[in-house]
C-alpha cells in the first residue's frame, strides 16, 4: 500500500459488499480506499466471461431440440433433476471455481429446460388466442423468479447461503418435478395453421438456421436484449445517482417488473388481433423511446412513470419472438428454432449490463449507455422491418 495515499476509511475485499458500501462512504464526502487481492473488483459478483448466459443460451438450443425429439415432458423432468442437483452441490462448494461451475454451468444449463421447450408446446397447444397464451407462460417464469428471489434473501440472511442453496434445490425438485408430469403432447392438427404450411414447415433445423429470416429474427432478438439489458441492470444505480434513496431505488425497478407483466398480456391480446409483426416493431419503437427519456428522467415520480412504459414496451415483445418463428417455420423444430433464437438473447443480455459498467467507470455517467441502448434499440426495429412474408420461406430449398 502506498503510504502517501491519504484515506479516511479502508475497505478490504473489493466484492459487491465492498463496492456498496464504498459507494456509500465515498458519497457522504469521505476518501475510500479499496483493496483486492485480485487485479480486477466485484469478486464473485463481478462477470469475467459469459459463463452462466452462455450455459443458458446454449443449453435453450439443446433441451429445445431435445424437446422436439422427445417431447417436453421429458426435458423439464431432466432439467428439474438437473436443476435439483446443481443447487444442492453448489450449497457444498469449499472453493470459487467449484461454485462458480456448479452454479454457473450446471445450474445455468438447467435453467434452459423450461423457457424454450415450454413457448414451443404452448405454440402447438393453441391455435388461437397463440399470442396470449405464450406471453401468460412467459409472464409465469417471470412471476417464478419474482418470488424465489425475496425467498433466497431470506434464508440468505437468517440461515446463510449453503442453507439457501439447499432449500432453493429441494424446492426445485418439490415444484418443477411433479408440474412436469402434468404437461402432455399436444394434440395433433390436421394441417398447419401459419402460413409455413408446406417447404417452410418441413425444413429440417439446419436448413432454418441458414435462412435469411431467421438471421433477421436472431438479430433482433439480440439488439432487442442488448438495448434493453444495460438500463435494466443499471436502473436502481441511476435512480441513487438522481438523488433517490437505495430502498425508494430498487421499488423504480419493481415498476418497470410490474410494467413488463401488464406489457405481456395486453401485447399478447392485441398480438393475436392485428398480428405479432406489427406489435413487435411498435413495441421495439416504444422501448427505443423509453431508453432515450431516461437522462431526462431525475425524480422519483418520472422515474417511476417512466419505468412502467419501458417496462411495457420490453415485456411486450419478448414472447413475440416466438409466434413470428412460429408463423415462418411451423411446429416440427419450433423447439429447436427459438431455442437458438435464445442462445442470440442471452449474448444480448450479457453484453448489456457490462458496457453500462464500463461506461460508467470511464465517464462517471449512464448518459453514453442510454445513447448506445437508444441506438442499438433503432437498429432492433430497422432489422423487424426486413421481416418478410412467411410465404416466403416455402421458396428456400
Amino acid at each position: 500500500m502506498n503510504s502517501g495515499v491519504i484515506a479516511d476509511v479502508i475497505v478490504i475485499g473489493a466484492g459487491h459488499n465492498g463496492l456498496v458500501c464504498a459507494c456509500y462512504l465515498a458519497r457522504a464526502g469521505l476518501k475510500v480506499r479499496m483493496l483486492e487481492r485480485r487485479s480486477l473488483a466485484g469478486g464473485a459478483a463481478v462477470t469475467e466471461e459469459f459463463l452462466a448466459f452462455l450455459s443458458l443460451g446454449v443449453s435453450s438450443f439443446a433441451w429445445g431440440a431435445a424437446s422436439d425429439r422427445y417431447g417436453t415432458r421429458a426435458v423439464v423432468l431432466a432439467g428439474g433433476v438437473l436443476l435439483g442437483l446443481g443447487l444442492c452441490a453448489a450449497s457444498q462448494a469449499n472453493a470459487l471455481w467449484q461454485f462458480q461451475l456448479l452454479f454457473g454451468i450446471v445450474v445455468g444449463t438447467a435453467a434452459g429446460s423450461s423457457y424454450a421447450p415450454l413457448i414451443a408446446t404452448t405454440t402447438s397447444w393453441f391455435t388461437t388466442q397463440r399470442s396470449l397464451a405464450v406471453a401468460l407462460v412467459s409472464m409465469g417464469l417471470g412471476i417464478g423468479s419474482m418470488t424465489v428471489a425475496p425467498l433466497a434473501t431470506w434464508i440468505i440472511v437468517d440461515y446463510g447461503w449453503r442453507a439457501a442453496m439447499l432449500a432453493l434445490g429441494g424446492v426445485a425438485w418439490a415444484v418443477v418435478l411433479p408440474a412436469a408430469l402434468l404437461l402432455r403432447p399436444p394434440p395433433p392438427q390436421p394441417k398447419e395453421d401459419s402460413l409455413a404450411e408446406g417447404a417452410g414447415a418441413a425444413l429440417s433445423v439446419s436448413q432454418v438456421l441458414r435462412t435469411p429470416q431467421f438471421a433477421a429474427i436472431a438479430f433482433t432478438y439480440f439488439a432487442c436484449c442488448a438495448a434493453h439489458s444495460g438500463p435494466i441492470f443499471h436502473m436502481a444505480s441511476y435512480a441513487m445517482l438522481c438523488g433517490v434513496a437505495p430502498f425508494a431505488a430498487t421499488t423504480v425497478l419493481s415498476m418497470a417488473g410490474l410494467g413488463g407483466l401488464a406489457g405481456r398480456v395486453v401485447c399478447g391480446l392485441i398480438a393475436d388481433r392485428v398480428g405479432a409483426k406489427l406489435v413487435l416493431v411498435i413495441g421495439l419503437a416504444a422501448q427505443a423511446l423509453a431508453i432515450i427519456l431516461y437522462p431526462v428522467a431525475r425524480d422519483l415520480t418520472s422515474l417511476y412513470a417512466l419505468s412502467l412504459f419501458f417496462g411495457f414496451s420490453y415485456g411486450g415483445v419478448m414472447p413475440l419472438y416466438a409466434i413470428v418463428i412460429r408463423q415462418y417455420f411451423g411446429a416440427r423444430t419450433m423447439g429447436a428454432t427459438f431455442g437458438a433464437a435464445t442462445l442470440a438473447s442471452t449474448l444480448g443480455m450479457a453484453i448489456g449490463p457490462l458496457a453500462g459498467g464500463w461506461i460508467f467507470d470511464g465517464t462517471g455517467g449512464y448518459a453514453w449507455l442510454y445513447t448506445g441502448s437508444f441506438a442499438i434499440g433503432l437498429g432492433a426495429v430497422a432489422i423487424a422491418l426486413t421481416f418478410r412474408p412467411p410465404q416466403l420461406v416455402l421458396k428456400i430449398a
